[in-house]
C-alpha cells in the first residue's frame, strides 16, 4: 500500500518499506517519507492509551541508577556545555523516574517536566525556555508536527532542543532494527529527517554518535 501522508511533513507521501510477520500478533507495516524520510505506521496501529500506560508503567529507570545516569549523560553533558548558569528548561516526556532533570538541576539549573502519563501539566506551554530535552521521546509521538513545533515554540532564542532516538538507516537495515519491534514506537527519524526539521525551523544542527540531536535555535 502506497500514498500515506507523513505525520512530520505534512507534504510527503509514505511509501511501504517493510511489514512484519503476519503470524506476528501485532504485526504492523511501516512507511518511508519521500520528502523528510521519516519512517512511520499508521494510526491503526498505535497502542490504545490504557495499553501504552502499561508498557511504561513496566519501566524501572529512576535517578540512583548509575548505569541509566551514564546513559542520559550522552546528551546531558554536551548540553551542558553550551548552557548559560542557572539556565531554565522543560524535560518533556519526563517518565515515571525523571533523571536528566534531576542530573541538570544539580549542575544549577532549573527544570519543569511535562508527561502526558505522568506529569501532564500543560500549564508548561504557556513559557519559554533556555533548553528543551526529550530522551527516547519523539519515536513514540502520535502527532510529531505538532509536538515538535510547539517545543520549538517553547525555546528563546539561542536556547537548545535535545533529543535522544536512535536513528534509523536505510531498508535492509530496518527490516533487521530491533528498535522497530517496541509497540510504543511509532515513528523513525534519520539524519535526513532532523536535516529537513533543521532547515524548516533554520536550525543549526549537531548530531552526535548514533541517538544525540542538538539544534539551536537562531
Amino acid at each position: 500500500m502506497t500514498g500515506q501522508r507523513c505525520p512530520l511533513c505534512h507534504g510527503g507521501q509514505g511509501q511501504e518499506i517493510h511489514r512484519d510477520r503476519p503470524e506476528l500478533r501485532h504485526h504492523r507495516a511501516y512507511y518511508r517519507c519521500d520528502r523528510c524520510n521519516l519512517i512511520f505506521v499508521r494510526p491503526d496501529s498505535f497502542l490504545p492509551f490504557q495499553a501504552e500506560k502499561a508498557e511504561y508503567d513496566l519501566h524501572q529507570n529512576h535517578a540512583q541508577d548509575l548505569g541509566y545516569r551514564r546513559f542520559l549523560s550522552r546528551l546531558g553533558d554536551p548540553l551542558l556545555d553550551c548552557l548559560a548558569p542557572s539556565s531554565q528548561g522543560l524535560d518533556f516526556g519526563s517518565g515515571p523516574g525523571p533523571t536528566l532533570s534531576v542530573m541538570l538541576e544539580a549542575a544549577g539549573h532549573s527544570v519543569a517536566l511535562y508527561d502526558p502519563f505522568y506529569a501532564d501539566d500543560r500549564t508548561v506551554f504557556a513559557r519559554q525556555y533556555d533548553f528543551i530535552t526529550a530522551t527516547e521521546v519523539i519515536e513514540h509521538l502520535r502527532q510529531p508536527r505538532m509536538e515538535l513545533d510547539r517545543l520549538w515554540s517553547c525555546l528563546k532564542s539561542g536556547g537548545t532542543l535535545g533529543l535522544m532516538t536512535k536513528l534509523s538507516r536505510d531498508d535492509a537495515a530496518f527490516a533487521r532494527w530491533h528498535y522497530k519491534s517496541d509497540r510504543t514506537h511509532i515513528c523513525f527519524f534519520s539524519v535526513q529527517t532532523f536535516n529537513w526539521l533543521a532547515a524548516r525551523w533554520r536550525a543549526k544542527l549537531t548530531i552526535l554518535g548514533q541517538d544525540v540531536i542538538l539544534l539551536r535555535k537562531q
